[in-house]
């Protein structure tokens, strides 16, 4: 057994990596953040994966997150936003690494060739969805079903909730998210909403579920597993796995109705018009959200439909870098709409941005469009080389 660690100069180690058996076994250990992503940590994730990818003793990998309480409490809340508001501010060069690092290591964990499970227990946002594997199946590389298997608990509470501080579904979000069923990816995008595993299962998020009590006799059966037997990690799963409520259609045939009309401001005014509960309370979401980065969310979702991962994570990172440095706008880098989102959920912690245009009707294409533009040629693009 080896065990391996990072630390970003905190009392705790933020990534631990052992080797059980011929299983690399990867722990987020940042639970008072829960486990949101530092670039040290993305770094640390890369280098062992990497490692691992040539490593014969390694036929598996399994990555699972903790809390205070200690490990599958949480698995990871997404990217450490009060990083990015401050290195926004102070034209930190490591802000645009951390996105370029993040989602070089998204592409690398979805194209992994060895099997990869994922215990998503507890909070999964954001770059949490990002590590998560986006459930890439190919059996015939790897005889053993799934490369990845994304475990859910009843205690899993799955989101990409960008749109809340001002930035846009990001990690893969537009690749993930566009092959839900049906119109549920705009759905998700512009809302931000919570799933539970039923509905993560059923929307093509997760692949299976375990009794959060279970969850750590599964790990370290892990260890044992005879990975020589083309259908061990699938036998493994079936002793662990559990029926989960169904997910019930519910507004689903809502959902594909208002998120496929044309515009964001079509979706809100026709929820708007629509005296049905879900409906207004839909309304009332969006109403909070940045009203520009609905726009440019739910065009994310739409281009990204017919979009290789590789070309996606180049588009996003295109998208990220207009979001931190807003000037086809007009707008210094504090009054970007990123910027502005973080400062009032997390830095003055006020629940009141001031985001501009302050109505979803406000917006132009205009305003739009150039986050689609990249500030780099092909040739230069920082993530030229995914493919």
């Amino acid at each position: 057994m080896t065990t391996q660690s990072t630390s970003t100069g905190d009392d705790a180690e933020e990534v631990l990596t052992e080797i059980r058996g011929h299983v690399g076994l990867v722990t987020l250990n940042r639970p008072k953040a829960l486990n949101a992503l530092s670039l040290p940590m993305i770094r640390a994730l890369t280098a062992c994966l990497l490692a691992w990818r040539q490593d014969d003793r390694v036929r598996a990998v399994a990555i699972r997150g903790s809390n205070k309480s200690g490990p599958f409490g949480a698995f990871c809340a997404g990217g450490d936003i009060r990083f990015f508001h401050q290195a926004a501010l102070a034209g930190n060069p490591e802000l645009d690494d951390f996105f370029t690092e993040e989602y070089a290591l998204n592409h690398l964990i979805h194209n992994f060739p060895k099997p990869y499970i994922a215990f998503l227990a507890g909070i999964v946002m954001g770059g949490g969805m990002g590590l998560s594997g986006h459930g890439r199946q190919h059996a015939a590389a790897t005889g053993q079903g799934r490369t990845t298997l994304r475990i859910a608990t009843e205690a899993t509470r799955m989101a990409m909730p960008e749109t809340h501080i001002g930035l846009f579904p990001d990690v893969g979000g537009g690749y993930f998210l566009s092959r839900c069923p049906g119109r549920i990816g705009e759905w998700l995008a512009l809302t931000g909403e919570s799933l539970g595993a039923g509905q993560a299962m059923a929307f093509g998020l997760a692949d299976t579920c375990f009794d959060a009590a279970r969850l750590a006799s599964a790990w370290d059966a892990l260890a044992s597993l005879d990975l020589d037997q083309p259908d061990a990690i699938n036998r493994w799963n079936a002793i662990y796995s559990v029926a989960t409520s169904a997910y019930s259609t519910g507004a689903r045939g809502q959902i594909d109705h208002y998120f496929s009309m044309n515009t964001v401001s079509d979706i809100v005014q026709a929820l708007e018009a629509d005296g049905d509960t879900w409906a207004q309370q839909t309304a009332a979401t969006l109403r909070k959200r940045s009203p520009l980065m609905l726009h440019v969310a739910l065009a994310q979702i739409r281009r990204a439909r017919s979009l290789s991962l590789a070309d996606d994570l180049r588009m996003e990172r295109d998208m990220v870098y207009h979001c931190f440095h807003p000037r086809h706008l007009g707008r210094s880098v504090s009054q970007g709409e990123t910027v502005e989102g973080i400062r009032a959920l997390a830095v003055d912690k006020d629940s009141s941005p001031r985001w501009n245009p302050a109505r979803i009707e406000e917006v132009t294409p205009d305003m739009v469009e150039p986050f689609f533009s990249s500030p780099w040629t092909p040739q230069t693009h920082p993530l030229r080389d995914l493919n």
